[in-house]
């Protein structure tokens, strides 16, 4: 999609530890991480950072600074029914990736059509990375806590530089909502796209949840209203009719 202005962000991730898989695999028992971070898992992320009803973040690359690890730990989880089980949930470890994404605007969502001002959104997202978040920022699953940080996007040694080629095989990429939804059936339903990561040279081009070769849909599930109407979205009141003092805010 082209755009009046840039609206690149880049940013490093870092953490301990990670965990990232299919939420399918996370309903009980044994969890184990997938070797590379999931679409869906660095979209979080970016949405911790900054995130807007009005547009929808597009994760375009990942970088794998340092050397796939993992560990295996004995956690004691609460079962469904009550009580602890004991499990061996396994965890990337001394995690380190640099991401490039950009935000494209929501379209199911002519309401918010007052608050797409590129310019604004980009500022405050940039802004964000700088200060590591508006809010906590997690590796696939609340225990693993990360922290962002701007970055220039290949730039630094990485482990894999020299790897010319290693393929994953068939993974989870991500769920589409159907306020995301690209086509009459991910517009009511939520799904979820597979596809097959291939990495060249320590980097992982994503795919778009459209271009995925492979579709689920999981069930029926309304589009979340948002808006003056709905009563939960502020922004177009406090920007209708330009910026504030000539500068772009930031408070919303």
């Amino acid at each position: 999609m082209k755009t009046k202005h840039p609206n690149i962000v880049e940013f490093e991730v870092t953490g301990a530890y990670a965990l990232f898989s299919d939420p399918i695999m996370r309903v009980g028992g044994e969890k184990c991480s997938y070797q590379i971070p999931t679409y869906e898992a660095l979209k979080g992320i970016l949405a911790s950072v900054y995130w807007k009803p009005t547009f929808i973040w597009y994760i375009d690359a990942v970088r794998i600074m340092n050397r796939i690890q993992t560990e295996v730990k004995g956690i004691r989880p609460i079962k469904y029914s009550g009580g602890n089980e004991l499990a061996y949930y396994t965890y990337l470890k001394d995690c380190r990736y640099q991401v490039r994404a950009h935000f494209e605007w929501n379209d199911n969502r002519p309401e918010l059509s007052e608050d797409r001002n590129e310019n604004k959104h980009h500022e405050i997202a940039k802004k964000m990375v700088r200060k590591g978040g508006r809010r906590d920022i997690f590796l696939g699953t609340r225990e693993c806590q990360g922290f962002v940080e701007p970055c220039v996007f290949g730039e630094g040694e990485g482990a894999y530089d020299d790897l010319q080629h290693l393929a994953f095989g068939t993974m989870y990429h991500g769920l589409t909502y159907p306020d995301e939804g690209y086509s009459d059936e991910t517009r009511t339903h939520l799904s979820k796209n597979l596809w097959q990561p291939v990495m060249k040279n320590g980097v992982i081009n994503f795919l778009r949840p459209e271009e995925c070769p492979v579709h689920e849909l999981l069930h029926e599930m309304p589009v979340k209203l948002f808006g003056n109407d709905a009563g939960n979205f502020s922004g177009l009141n406090e920007f209708k009719g330009g910026e504030r003092n000539g500068t772009p805010a930031d408070g919303v």
